[in-house]
């Protein structure tokens, strides 16, 4: 079975937008204004948008405020778009998130536990989409290469079925969308996170820098030995 081209089919369901004439209505769920610099970017060319910042799984509160901050410094004024950008901040309650992970807490990033939360946070943004009355719903998650996303939109389009809102599959990363948002986020100096957000991932990332840091002075040892 061929694998599908995200990116190819939303070029297409967007050519057929712009030869209607038409500006439908998007409700983007955002993880982080890096990821969503580009996105928006993009998008408001097409949609009139309304961000949806939900991420429970962020860790620690502090954080998490810092990314919303920064998201609604973004959305607000900091870029220009073709059409406005509404910001919309969902509920903020970690235990959601703990309770999903129940059981998962060992597994590596990139597995099962982030595949529930991928739903987790897309099964909020299907509702609020449909609340809202949108024609569509997205996320910004396919952007990052550490990111499914063909998990994602697997989800999205499943979610699309059970509450009765347009899934906007998408596969961000293409065209050099993630290349753009690091250009965007040096260009506006958003605050780049190392880690995804949840307090497994932070201590992944943790342990990386340590072995990082182990080997920068091994070799500075080694270095001096030799010298």
């Amino acid at each position: 079975m061929n694998k599908r081209n995200y990116q190819k089919e939303m070029d297409g369901m967007i050519e057929q937008l712009t030869e209607e004439g038409r500006v439908p209505t998007l409700l983007l769920h955002s993880c982080c204004a890096p990821c969503s610099s580009y996105v928006l970017e993009y998008l408001t060319e097409y949609f009139e948008i309304t961000d949806f910042f939900y991420n429970p799984n962020i860790f620690p509160p502090e954080e998490y405020e810092l990314r919303l901050k920064e998201m609604e410094r973004l959305a607000g004024r900091t870029m220009q778009f073709k059409h406005p950008v509404k910001m919309l901040a969902g509920s903020y309650d970690p235990q959601v998130f703990f309770e999903m992970a129940k059981g998962m807490e060992q597994i590596p990033e990139g597995q099962e536990r982030c595949f529930r939360c991928y739903r987790l946070r897309l099964e909020e943004a299907a509702k609020a989409a449909k609340e809202q009355g949108t024609d569509y719903f997205a996320t910004t998650l396919t952007l990052s290469p550490l990111k499914n996303a063909e998990k994602i939109n697997a989800i999205g389009e499943e979610l699309a079925e059970k509450y009765g809102v347009a899934y906007l599959s998408s596969d961000f990363k293409k065209k050099n969308g993630y290349l753009r948002s690091i250009e965007l986020s040096k260009e506006y100096d958003l605050y780049r996170q190392d880690y995804c957000g949840c307090i497994f991932s932070r201590k992944e990332a943790e342990e990386r820098r340590r072995k990082r840091e182990e080997g920068t002075t091994e070799k500075a040892e080694e270095g001096s030995a030799e010298s």
